[in-house]
């Protein structure tokens, strides 16, 4: 029997977008997901606001764990499982995925053969296990191993990466109801889903301007509450069920743009505001601000043609068929579980 708090598990900690996580392949850890679960847990810290005893970082966007392997089905290279590790709870998610963690997955599977490393460009086509949905990841490999080098800035991350092109090849249609707008506990609401699941608000409607800090609006009284009385009604509506333990679906604020984008946005993932914006939640609110009669559409000032540029805490997103994002691996070795 495997004792993994005196082995260790074999881990790569490596920031993707503007995310940080820990990834591990899937043949490294567990089968069994009650065991496997209580390892991440105890391997991020949780459940600890601080994560002192773990390598999370106190904070949903730094507590994050991807699962590779080598994929079965046909024309698709690795399979990718996102968990969402909870940081003051001992829950362990897989409802959504991550469209900024992905962006490492790629160079990940290069890194631990999973896929052979081309001459000087690699693409590596990925099975987001969560949401079916398929993504090409297209980035450097010189010499046969991923570079992290590179002149690539994105909001949200200091300094400059290489660049990594990611495309979406989406599974399902981007409204579950079927309709622009619905109605929620008194709200009028879009539902959209073009890789993660986002609730659509007027920022008005509760009292957000569009340019607070994620601290100014975690501490706005009664903001959170209504926001999650929503967010329970929206679940069944996205086929999720009862989403009072989940992560998704996420909720946009949604105002005016404040400097040179379509849209601005503050995004609640649930319970916390995200820093910067994720890549499918961006891609989801571009594809629902886009849609005539959506929430949203009215504030947004949209290009003829081209990208959108959702605006966000750390800056802008520029939404287009291929994204680019940066990744970069941060260290490589064993990572040990608490003792038992």
């Amino acid at each position: 029997m495997t004792d993994y708090a005196r082995d260790g598990i074999p881990a790569m900690l490596m920031r993707g977008g503007t995310s940080r996580g820990a990834y591990f392949l899937k043949d490294d850890l567990p089968a069994d997901v009650a065991t496997r679960d209580r390892i991440l847990l105890e391997v991020m810290g949780s459940p600890d606001p601080t994560q002192i005893d773990g390598v999370g970082g106190g904070h949903p966007l730094r507590s994050k764990v991807a699962i590779v392997s080598k994929s079965a089905e046909p024309g698709i290279d690795v399979d990718y499982l996102f968990l969402q590790v909870g940081v003051d709870t001992p829950t362990v998610v897989d409802t959504q995925t991550c469209g900024n963690i992905i962006a490492a997955v790629g160079p990940f599977a290069v890194e631990r053969g999973l896929v052979p490393a081309a001459n000087d460009t690699t693409a590596v086509r990925i099975r987001l296990v969560n949401t079916g949905d398929v993504a090409v990841e297209t980035f450097a490999t010189p010499g046969g191993r991923p570079s992290y080098e590179g002149d690539a800035a994105i909001d949200g991350v200091p300094g400059t990466a290489a660049p990594i092109e990611i495309e979406m090849e989406r599974a399902k249609p981007p409204l579950p109801t079927g309709q622009v707008v619905d109605e929620l506990d008194g709200h009028k609401v879009t539902l959209v889903d073009a890789g993660m699941p986002v609730v659509l608000l007027r920022g008005d409607e509760f009292g957000v301007d569009g340019d607070e800090s994620p601290a100014e609006l975690e501490a706005k009284p009664g903001l959170h509450d209504a926001l999650e009385r929503i967010r329970l009604a929206a679940g069944p509506l996205f086929g999720l069920g009862d989403v009072s333990d989940q992560t998704v679906p996420k909720m946009a604020l949604l105002s005016a743009p404040r400097a040179d984008g379509a849209i601005s946005t503050r995004i609640f993932i649930p319970h916390r505001v995200h820093q910067s914006i994720g890549v499918l939640m961006a891609a989801s609110i571009a594809e629902g601000v886009k849609t005539p009669g959506t929430v949203g559409h009215d504030l947004a000032r949209l290009p003829a043609d081209g990208p959108v540029r959702i605006e966000h805490p750390s800056g802008t997103f520029t939404v287009s068929p291929v994204v680019i994002r940066t990744a970069r691996k941060l260290f490589d070795g064993r990572i040990y579980p608490r003792s038992h």
